[in-house]
């Protein structure tokens, strides 16, 4: 399994971004996708996760600002960012949970995309 994440660049306070990260490769189905991010010298926190039935969770800083959604028919996870202040600036990473059968039968991986590089200038 692959994510392909993008959508990241350069923008100013108060502006917006759209992340996308597709998902594609060998699975079943997917459980639930999720936005990470890591700032320089922080450690990597959840920002917003949704499940395969549309529930969302957000970490408190980004409520009301960011927007998380999951496209099942096109396997790709979205993120809305709007308002973007300053300290959203980092490496945004898409996860992925899903399940996929092997030749040791139905399992639940979890997968990583490549990071995107989300900038806000004050």
């Amino acid at each position: 399994v692959q994510l392909q994440a993008s959508g990241g660049g350069l923008v100013q306070a108060g502006g917006s971004l759209r992340l996308s990260c597709a998902a594609s490769g060998n699975m079943d189905r997917i459980d639930a996708m999720a936005w990470y991010r890591q700032a320089p010298g922080k450690q990597r926190e959840l920002v917003a996760r949704v499940s395969k039935y549309g529930s969302a969770d957000y970490e408190d800083s980004v409520k009301g600002r960011f927007t998380i959604s999951l496209d099942n028919a096109k396997k790709t996870v979205y993120l809305q960012m709007n308002s973007l202040k300053p300290e959203d600036t980092a490496v945004y990473y898409c996860n992925a949970d899903v399940m996929r059968t092997t030749n040791w039968g139905q399992g639940r991986y979890g997968y990583w995309g490549q990071g995107t590089l989300v900038t806000v200038s004050s």
